[in-house]
């Protein structure tokens, strides 16, 4: 019986390969000196978060400089010291 829950853990388990949720958003503030973004943003289904308004720090990866309020966006999220970080954005077309 054990090794049938392990092996359901493991089946269950999100692979290293797994592709990257993407999340899309509409920019509502934009501060660069404190890296941090307002999005209202759709559900993002990977952390289990319904569609909402929330400011968002930004990895030192991603550069705000090239958005403004409105832009129409997608992004995604790691969660690093119980902290949610946008580690990658990019404006829609």
């Amino acid at each position: 019986m054990k090794n049938w829950i392990l092996m359901g853990a493991l089946i269950c388990a999100a692979p290293a390969w797994a592709a990257v949720e993407w999340t899309r958003g509409s920019i509502v503030k934009v501060e660069p000196d404190k890296a941090r973004v307002t999005l209202k943003h759709r559900r993002i289904k990977s952390i289990g978060m319904e569609a909402m308004t929330m400011p968002f720090k930004v990895t030192d990866g991603v550069t705000l400089a090239p958005f403004k309020v409105g832009d129409r966006v997608r992004f995604t999220v790691v969660e690093k010291d119980d902290h949610l970080l946008i580690d990658a954005l990019e404006k829609l077309k």
